[in-house]
């Protein structure tokens, strides 16, 4: 049996897709309603973001829901080209996963929800963590390999 299957990657692009996205939700779901939580170096408190990722681009409107729109359909239609090894596979899924989780939010509730604060840094979610990583990870292999 074939180690690069396409059925296989791509089960395994949509299942890490998943599992960053239902972390994204799961976590956003324990922050709802609950307390603002001081854990010393950073502190868990509900903050309603209308930007896009770490709060940049404030109250743009529906500006930031188009981005994430293009980036989900972009990243669908592009599939087929991205490198089938582990890494690029994993790296998209992760901004893939991120963007539809801050997506939800802001068809659910008109913002994104965010609640990781280090206070010198703007607040965040799993999903703006998940693309950042995603994102860095892409541009760190394409460097690499130039």
């Amino acid at each position: 049996m074939a180690k690069n299957k396409p059925s296989n990657g791509i089960s395994r692009f949509a299942i890490i897709a998943f599992v960053v996205l239902l972390l994204d939700q799961l976590t956003k779901r324990l922050v709802l309603g609950s307390q603002a939580i001081d854990l010393g170096l950073f502190s868990i408190a509900l903050t309603k973001n209308t930007g896009i990722s770490f709060g940049m681009l404030q109250d743009t409107g529906i500006f930031p829901t188009i981005i994430a729109l293009i980036i989900i359909v972009g990243l669908l239609y592009y599939y087929p080209k991205i490198p089938k090894k582990n890494s690029y596979q994993m790296l998209t899924a992760f901004i893939l996963g991120g963007a539809l989780g801050n997506l939800i939010d802001r068809f659910a509730y008109g913002f994104v929800i965010d609640f990781i604060d280090f206070g010198f840094w703007p607040a965040f979610n799993i999903a703006d963590a998940a693309i950042t990583i995603g994102a860095l990870g892409l541009v760190y292999l394409l460097w690499r390999e130039k």
